[in-house]
């Protein structure tokens, strides 16, 4: 006979799965160029803390499929993103994943980009589905005064 802590522990490594599952997906999303894929992810009332300015995009100005695309649109091919160091911990209606992520590829200018950041993620389950409901990426700056990023660094 299955204990209701044995039914809760198994429904929560599900959700684990299925929450990895949003976060890669976004991830091909993104090598796709797939706007819309990539937005389908989030709730209507999502926030981003963003890595590019302003300070945070909220609703419907976050969830811009025209300017995701603008900005898929300043690289040349695929856009590489690889989640690693992903935990993740959910409860029943809300969970949060942190990961540190390596974004790789070629801007339209030759630029080649290897930048590693770092992501926090909040999700809700709505209507049975986890919704991204708030994202926030950021890449540590020196702390010497310059204020330059620290874009030299690896997990």
């Amino acid at each position: 006979m299955t204990t209701d802590t044995e039914r809760k522990t198994t429904g929560r490594l599900a959700d684990e799965v299925r929450i990895r599952e949003v976060l890669q997906d976004r991830a091909a999303a993104t090598a796709e160029r797939d706007a819309g894929r990539f937005l389908a992810h989030c709730a209507p009332e999502f926030v981003d803390f963003s890595l590019a300015p302003p300070l945070q995009f909220k609703g419907p100005q976050a969830l811009d499929r025209q300017a995701l695309e603008a900005w898929y649109a300043t690289w040349e091919g695929r856009i590489e993103v690889t989640l690693t160091q992903v935990e993740i911990t959910a409860g029943d209606e809300v969970a949060f994943a942190h990961s540190i992520n390596l974004m790789s590829g070629t801007k339209a200018d030759g630029f080649e980009v290897r930048l590693w950041s770092r992501a926090t993620v909040g999700l809700r389950r709505i209507d049975g589905v986890w919704k991204i409901t708030h994202e926030h990426s950021s890449v540590p700056f020196l702390m010497d005064g310059s204020g330059l990023a620290a874009l030299d660094l690896t997990p």
